[in-house]
């Protein structure tokens, strides 16, 4: 008699809150492709390309200036470049900042 009562009521199957979690993150993750990633991330924080645009001009520029042999136009463009990173930097900064306070509300 007393298998007959502990074979009627089976214990509930554990449940792990970590399969639940990966689940859940399963379900809502999405496949994002590159090109979406790289729009969504210009379009948080449109500084951060700008920048990198505004860096990568000046070191060409400063670089043709510095072979071409214009000394002084290659020293100002190199100076140029220095500013363009250091802002490029805080423009990253102050995104990360916003997102994060974004994402904690």
């Amino acid at each position: 008699m007393q298998n007959s009562k502990s074979e009627s009521r089976e214990e509930p199957e554990p449940t792990f809150d970590w399969l639940q979690l990966q689940k859940d993150v399963r379900a809502t993750n999405t496949q994002e492709t590159t090109r979406e990633k790289f729009a969504r991330k210009v379009s948080e924080n449109p500084l951060v390309p700008i920048g990198c645009l505004a860096t990568f001009c000046a070191l060409s520029y400063g670089l043709w200036s510095f072979r071409t042999g214009q000394r002084r136009m290659s020293q100002y463009m190199m100076r140029l470049r220095i500013a363009a990173q250091g802002i490029t930097i805080a423009a990253l900064i102050v995104g990360l900042g916003i997102s994060a306070t974004r994402k904690s509300n």
